[in-house]
């Protein structure tokens, strides 16, 4: 394939199609209109999994089933091409929020995953001995495990990616803004951006909740907007718990250098980034409900990322649905960093008209066209 490429977007879904389509012979140039991966996917926790599956559609099941399923390969070849380690762990998710054991049930005859019903307390025995000795569940000690979840390093996983495409012969610019995009006789023409006109055989919109402000009248269905989610960082000497932790809308991951992030909230406040003192109060109290643990220790920081969240809560990836050498690949709300390989691989796929692996007419932004006609 020896066309050009310019994907608008160097996020993990930008950077993950760009090292698909430069594996795959194209000449691929990345616009990115701040720097590579401080947005949305820099932010996330690198859960590689929806939180509680079993409330999601089919659409972000099976695509993130999927999609979690390439990582040990996925990650195992960056680390061997960056020498960066996106630090891709089999963590384990716990669950803490009482549920309905028949939801989750027939969730699994669709879905077969390894699942533990667990009459233990919040957290992990070694966590019991070291930090809270005697803490049991208020829940009727009843919570759930999936020890086959993993998780990744967002920031490391990116640095990889980055690492990857310029190895691979990829062009990125930075702080560069596209200002329009020209059509010309059903076809992209080109960009005009802050650093001039841009053209290319193909282009991909991989912006985040930024892809519909920059469709602007081409959007035609594709409804992506902004919602906010705050997170916290604490550092303890070693980790002190194993799992991934979760109790209602909160989630408490941890990392192998003692690193541990406390997420998140959901604020529909616009493309506004700024923190909160009263997200920050949210979190810290629910987090202690999980972890009194973190009773003593400081926040190290904390940070806003706005995802790109859509109607539908599922992405859209394929061919725009007028526009025929435009591609959409955005609107992975939270599941972008565990949808990346899969999302990226459809897209190139279908940009060079290969067949799919699973069935991706759900994220067919012609959908969302249609749907708006009806």
């Amino acid at each position: 394939m020896q066309q050009d490429v310019i994907i608008i977007g160097a996020g993990v879904i930008g950077l993950a199609t760009a090292e698909q389509l430069l594996l795959q012979g194209a000449k691929v140039t990345l616009i990115e209109r701040n720097e590579v991966g401080l947005e949305s996917s820099w932010a996330g926790g690198g859960i590689l999994s929806p939180l509680c599956p079993w409330d999601y559609s089919d659409d972000v099941n099976r695509l993130s089933q999927y999609s979690a399923q390439l990582f040990p390969q996925w990650t195992s070849n960056l680390y061997k091409a960056s020498g960066t380690d996106p630090e891709y762990l089999i963590s384990g998710m716990k669950i803490l929020s009482f549920v309905d054991k028949k939801i989750i049930e027939d969730w699994r005859l669709q879905y077969p995953t390894k699942i533990k019903y667990l009459a233990t307390s919040h957290t992990d025995t070694h966590l019991n001995k070291k930090h809270n000795p005697g803490n049991q569940d208020q829940e009727n000690n009843s919570s759930i495990l999936m020890p086959d979840i993993a998780q990744v390093r967002n920031p490391r996983l990116l640095k990889s990616l980055h690492i990857s495409v310029l190895q691979l012969g990829g062009k990125i610019i930075e702080n560069c803004v596209v200002n329009q995009i020209n059509i010309r006789n059903h076809n992209v023409h080109s960009l005009t951006t802050a650093q001039g006109q841009i053209f290319a055989d193909y282009y991909v919109i991989s912006a985040g909740a930024w892809s519909k402000t920059l469709l602007g009248s081409h959007a035609l269905g594709i409804d992506i907007k902004p919602i906010k989610g705050q997170m916290l960082l604490f550092k303890f000497n070693e980790p002190p718990i194993t799992n991934i932790l979760i109790k209602d809308d909160v989630y408490v991951i941890p990392r192998q250098d003692g690193h541990l992030l406390v997420g998140s909230t959901i604020e529909d406040v616009g493309f506004n980034k700024k923190t909160t003192i009263t997200a920050r109060n949210n979190l810290m109290q629910k987090a202690r409900e999980i972890l009194p643990s973190l009773d003593k220790m400081p926040i190290i920081k904390q940070w806003a990322g706005l995802r790109p969240a859509t109607k539908k809560n599922s992405p859209y990836i394929g061919r725009h649905s007028t526009l025929s050498n435009l591609f959409i690949n955005a609107g992975h709300f939270r599941y972008g960093i565990v949808m990346a390989p899969a999302s990226a691989e459809i897209l190139t796929n279908e940009i060079t008209n290969h067949s799919q692996k699973i069935d991706i007419s759900p994220y067919q932004p012609g959908s969302a066209f249609r749907t708006e006609l009806q």
